[in-house]
């Protein structure tokens, strides 16, 4: 139990904390609820006049809204909660929704945070994220197991979670994301992929910021707008953090874990013309997850790496599907 200060503040504070109303009092902007991140402490819990609560954690916060089954959003590398504000919209009125944001990705980054215990950043980023669903969510929520929707490294950690306490877990949704980078290049492997994930992890921690180059901002959206949010998003992400992220998720391969995630899981990617064959992009994310027993695949078609940015509605739909399933 990683967690008991929620436990006991929530327990002593009645049902009420635990399950916030959808609207208690008048909104209060999310900017004013941000504001507070910096300053949470692993399991503080600040309470707002709307009924909605953030809860501070080592390795990220988490702003929780709504009433009813529980959903969890993962953002991705280098990206705020804010990527989940319209399916956060979509939600709310239906689920009790917890919006994670990775520490450094939007707000400050404590030192511990780059200093994990025995294990590498971002195996202790899903070991803690599976604490809080433990200790908050499914203790205070009487059993209840969430449904987890993860975006890039967010999907790779809502793999991790559901490879560790699958029992505790509904069901995942996975957006663009194969379970190991190397798959790209034939016979790679995490050793073989060490070395030059080192030598890119020091080069982007020199970095000023987070902000992706040219190169890599094409790949992220097919939008104009979306590209100039992603490279905002960048600019303000610790690029220390950044880093680190970015050599674990490279060297991770969850391909062989594959057999052993027994729980519904949808895979979402994107397809973009100018980049490949369609019936190649089939083809690649059912071979890779062809170990997975209960996956099901969608493709948003005219999209790229941020698909809700690229085809909100169909993005939307996709989620609604997903957790009517």
């Amino acid at each position: 139990m990683k967690y008991p200060m929620i436990i006991a503040a929530l327990l002593a504070t009645g049902p009420g904390l635990a399950m916030p109303a959808v609207a208690r009092a008048e909104p209060v902007a999310m900017a004013v609820k941000e504001a507070v991140t910096d300053e949470l402490a692993e399991g503080e819990i600040r309470d707002f006049a709307d009924g909605s609560q953030m809860v501070g954690a080592d390795y990220f916060t988490v702003y929780i809204e709504g009433e009813g089954p529980d959903v969890l959003l993962i953002p991705g590398l280098s990206t705020p909660r804010a990527v989940w504000d319209k399916t956060r919209e979509q939600l709310k009125d239906r689920f009790r929704v917890h919006t994670i944001q990775t520490r450094g990705f939007g707000d400050k980054a404590p030192t511990e945070t780059l200093a994990p215990e025995g294990r590498s950043l971002l195996d202790s980023y899903a070991f803690h994220l599976a604490d809080y669903i433990d200790d908050y969510v499914i203790r205070i929520s009487g059993g209840q197991s969430p449904a987890i929707i993860g975006h890039s490294m967010g999907g790779l950690v809502a793999m991790k979670i559901a490879l560790n306490m699958g029992h505790q877990v509904d069901r995942i949704m996975v957006i663009d994301r194969l379970p190991f980078d190397g798959l790209f290049r034939p016979d790679s492997s995490e050793d073989i992929v060490k070395p030059q994930a080192a030598v890119m992890r020091e080069e982007l921690a020199a970095q000023d910021s987070g902000e992706p180059d040219e190169r890599r901002l094409q790949e992220m959206s097919a939008l104009a707008a979306g590209r100039e949010q992603v490279r905002i998003w960048g600019q303000s992400a610790d690029p220390k953090v950044v880093a680190a992220y970015f050599h674990d998720v490279m060297t991770t391969d969850m391909s062989g874990a594959l057999d052993n995630i027994n729980l519904p899981m949808t895979i979402l990617y994107p397809f973009d013309a100018t980049r490949m064959r369609k019936e190649e992009v089939d083809a690649l994310y059912r071979s890779v997850f062809a170990k997975a027993k209960a996956a099901k695949f969608g493709r948003i078609d005219d999209s790229r790496r941020f698909i809700m940015l690229d085809q909100p509605e169909k993005f939307a739909e996709a989620v609604e599907r997903f957790l009517s399933q």
